[in-house]
């Protein structure tokens, strides 16, 4: 394979950008002290090796779901298209350090890019090994502290470390039951828990258990506390006269509407979420909460409620065009004398 792609190289024009097609099951490699390696990780690899720099990874969905070999089996889904330039000559080593230190600062512009084009939950990872790995292998090596050189695999554990620390940064915009909610749900779903769970996490938020079932995302009787799914909020919730307003109850029933009623409905609720005051960007940190929900979910291969956060961020675009269309008719002046 590295034989390959270095002929590729040999013939590629340094004005023009070479995308490779990744089209291969994911699977891993064993020893008998663990898994050594991915397809992916191996064929990056050879990329790299080849004198390639990565700027893109972008998965495209490319096989069905109801074609015959994926009827019942774990068969590919999607595909993996690599967008590559020769390194240049010219390329610096760095230190793992310094590795780290761009990708910390390199990295989050790049997902806010990704978040605005509306790219799905689901594709954010793979999307962002792009960014992550331009910077890696735009190098000449990238230096470990005893001077071996860093890993693909290595590079792939540090992109991801990046990812979830971005993801993660967005629960200090969340007000204080949400933050309660989201580290609840982490840690336990929506399965019933002892109070004493439920208080410890309430003392740490500088809450009380009571006061989050106020909110009306939380059941907590008899010594027993549980979050409630979407299923069980109430079908006629106003955010406009909850005296307790929080991300994580608009979030879930912006996908309540979606799921119900279509992304009509879902418009109509994103409007009434942005016109309310002295809550911040309110429908920007349900997008914001969609993302680390899923991101969570797929970890925890909660399949079910992955997809409700992923469906979400898909239709976003579509919520905020329902909106400013509704906006614009509410705010239209009405005609009063004949033409």
């Amino acid at each position: 394979m590295t034989l390959a792609m270095q002929q590729i190289a040999r013939q590629s024009h340094p004005a023009f950008p070479v995308t490779i097609y990744y089209a291969f099951k994911q699977s891993e490699t064993k020893t008998a002290t663990g898994t050594s390696s991915t397809g992916l990780e191996t064929f990056l690899a050879a990329v790299i090796k080849a004198g390639f720099a990565l700027y893109g990874t972008w998965p495209i969905r490319t096989e069905l779901a109801n074609r015959m070999i994926g009827s019942g089996t774990n068969a590919l889904a999607s595909s993996v298209v690599l967008v590559c330039h020769r390194r240049l000559d010219s390329a610096l080593t760095l230190s793992r350090t310094d590795f780290r230190r761009q990708l910390r600062q390199e990295l989050p512009q790049a997902l806010k890019e990704l978040e605005r084009a509306n790219i799905a939950p689901v594709d954010v990872a793979q999307a962002a090994i792009g960014p992550g790995m331009a910077i890696f292998s735009s190098a000449k090596a990238v230096l470990n502290p005893d001077d071996s050189p860093m890993s693909v695999r290595e590079a792939l554990i540090e992109i991801n470390t990046a990812l979830d620390e971005y993801l993660s940064q967005d629960e200090g915009e969340l007000d204080a039951d949400s933050r309660f909610a989201l580290t609840f749900f982490e840690s336990f779903g929506y399965k019933e828990r002892d109070f004493g769970d439920a208080e410890g996490l309430a003392k740490a938020r500088n809450l009380s258990v009571a006061g989050v079932a106020e909110a009306g995302i939380l059941r907590s009787v008899a010594g027993k506390v549980r979050l409630l799914p979407r299923g069980e909020l109430p079908e006629d919730w106003d955010p406009a006269t909850d005296k307790r307003l929080c991300v994580w109850e608009a979030t879930q029933q912006l996908i309540k509407r979606l799921e119900a009623g279509g992304e009509d409905k879902a418009g109509e609720l994103l409007l009434q979420l942005k016109s309310i005051a002295g809550h911040g960007d309110l429908a920007a940190n349900c997008r914001a909460l969609a993302y680390r929900l899923y991101n969570h979910c797929e970890k925890s291969k909660q399949a079910e409620e992955a997809r409700a956060y992923n469906g979400l961020v898909i239709a976003w675009s579509e919520l905020e065009r329902q909106a400013s269309a509704a906006s614009s008719s509410s705010t239209a002046p009405l005609q009063t004398t004949m033409i």
